[in-house]
């Protein structure tokens, strides 16, 4: 069973920046397809990025151009650099890591973007 800590959330402005990490222990991080996933108050949680083992990427349209997802496998961690960042941003953050048929979700980590 893999375990997956998310951490760097936090309180910040709008047009801040944070990076999210997601620490995966248990799995090679290299077989596994990687995904961030937020979840606002009352809503579904919904696809931030992902990045396949091979390293494509692909991005929700609302956070094209402001987000970017990328790995370190020798790190086993993947990151979520956030950049821009709006109000519409706040929302509990989650990593999802998937190898075929197996699938194991971080706790979360809160991002809060306010003045």
């Amino acid at each position: 069973q893999a375990l997956l800590a998310e951490s760097g959330g936090g309180l910040v402005q709008p047009g801040d920046s944070l990076r999210l990490s997601c620490a995966v222990s248990g799995r090679s991080l290299s077989f596994a397809n990687m995904g961030w996933f937020r979840q606002a108050p009352g809503k579904q949680r919904d696809l931030v990025a992902q990045i396949s083992s091979g390293g494509l990427t692909t991005y929700a349209d609302s956070v094209k151009g402001r987000f970017t997802i990328s790995r370190d496998n020798a790190k086993s961690t993947v990151y979520l650099h956030m950049n821009s960042l709006k109000p519409e941003d706040t929302a509990v953050y989650y990593c999802r890591a998937s190898w075929g048929i197996y699938v194991n979700w971080g706790q979360g980590t809160q991002v809060t973007v306010s003045s």
